[in-house]
């Protein structure tokens, strides 16, 4: 096993010494440690004592503390790519800021009917696989289906069942999406699916977070439980905070669409 995983197994008596012990050294790395020449694991206990000091608040009403760690990725990179998973959950927010833009504006351009699935009997594809999209007008849309026509039906359903608010008109193989006025009720309906897609963002990123943790708990027999503590508790504080800014997504776009 790689130097960090060793070096975490010295860890529990090393984490619960004393402050006072602490202030006056770090004790030696034990015999047969690998990272021996370069110091390595006192470096790897002064890390983990360093994220184990707590950057406390109290909690409102409660009289409790909040612990925050940060653990270096380097430390634990046998364990868990702790950069895989933030960018794992980094491009879920990323994923419901796009469809906030793409299909949640006020306003409905060609570009917000390309990714509405439509269910055919060949399988799912993207409306804009299937016909050609434009813009006739500032109130009309026009989806071409000349090249599927088996789909219009399929297509004219997804349309409809967007939750876009709109009402096609099929002539043939061509459809016609009028853009719905801007009423109240319509920028309440969008502020309606703005929750939604939220919420099915948060459940993408929990995910996300048990995958992560699953992981973790693999290494239960080879490093401490403290060890595994700290890194669930990192992983934990990664997606709160991804979740803290998928609200912000959604309280400005609420207030976006509502005023």
């Amino acid at each position: 096993m790689a130097m960090a995983i060793r070096c975490f197994r010295h860890l529990p008596s090393l984490l619960y010494r004393s402050s006072f012990a602490v202030t006056r050294g770090l004790p030696q790395a034990p015999a047969g440690c690998p990272a021996l020449p370069l110091d390595g694991c006192r470096q790897c206990v002064h890390q983990m004592l360093l994220t184990r000091q707590l950057a406390t608040k109290k909690a409102k009403g409660k009289g409790q503390t909040q612990a925050r760690v940060n653990i270096s990725a380097a430390l634990v990179e046998d364990i868990i790519n702790l950069e895989e998973t933030s960018e794992d959950m980094q491009a879920v927010v990323e994923a419901l800021k796009e469809d906030f833009s793409r299909n949640l504006g006020v306003r409905t351009s060609p570009g917000a009917l390309d990714h509405i699935i439509v269910v055919t009997k060949d399988g799912k594809f993207p409306l804009n696989q299937l016909g050609q999209i434009s813009q006739k007008s500032p109130q009309l849309l026009i989806v071409n289906m000349t090249n599927f026509p088996e789909s219009t039906a399929a297509a004219t359903k997804a349309i409809r069942e967007s939750g876009m608010n709109l009402n096609p008109e099929v002539d043939g193989t061509i459809i016609r999406v009028p853009i719905p006025k801007v009423t109240r009720e319509h920028r309440e309906s969008l502020a309606k699916l703005a929750k939604q897609s939220t919420n099915k963002s948060k459940e993408a990123l929990r995910k996300v977070r048990s995958k992560s943790i699953n992981q973790v708990k693999k290494f239960k027999n080879k490093v401490s439980e403290d060890t595994i503590w700290l890194l669930e508790k990192q992983i934990q504080q990664m997606a709160d905070s991804a979740a803290a800014e998928m609200d912000k997504l959604l309280a400005a776009k609420t207030k976006e669409l509502l005023g």
